[in-house]
């Protein structure tokens, strides 16, 4: 039986909300620089565009771009998870943890900050740390459960 835990909804709705603000920046700023004659007349006075107009012009294409970048990187992410099998731990597809490769679980700050971090030996035999937090992903509460059992 393998626990899943996807991205959370907070991350993914907190980036749907910042490619909502660059566009909304985008038409803002684009209105402002190329079609509102009233803004274009008060900013550019003697025929000489002043910053405040050169912003508004120059930067929707910016606004546009972090957009962009912002929607690929929540494609990314999307597929992102912790999965807890009944061997190992494994997250984001790349790292596995073997349960008998982990020394100690700590989960003093997760009812209060919604966080556990395990230390565990890597292949090189190096302590690692790992902070696995309610913010990066939903559904840790029963992974948490599942780990202790199979350390304990």
């Amino acid at each position: 039986m393998a626990i899943e835990a996807p991205i959370s909804k907070f991350k993914k709705n907190n980036l749907k909300i910042y490619i909502a603000v660059c566009i909304v920046a985008t038409v803002w700023f684009g209105y402002d620089g190329y079609y509102n004659e009233k803004f274009i007349d008060k900013h550019s006075p003697e025929g000489v565009p002043d910053t405040t107009l050169i912003f508004n012009q120059k930067s929707p294409p910016v606004f546009i771009g972090a957009a962009v970048l912002l929607g690929v990187y929540l494609f990314v992410i999307s597929r992102r998870k912790v999965l807890a099998d009944e061997n190992e731990l494994v997250i984001n597809a790349r790292e596995k943890i073997p349960y008998d490769s982990i020394q100690k679980i700590d989960k003093t700050h997760f009812s209060s900050k919604g966080f556990f971090i395990i230390t565990y030996k890597d292949n090189s035999g190096s302590e690692v740390q790992r902070k696995l937090s309610k913010k990066t992903f939903d559904n840790l509460a029963p992974i948490l459960d599942h780990l202790v059992e199979k350390i304990s």
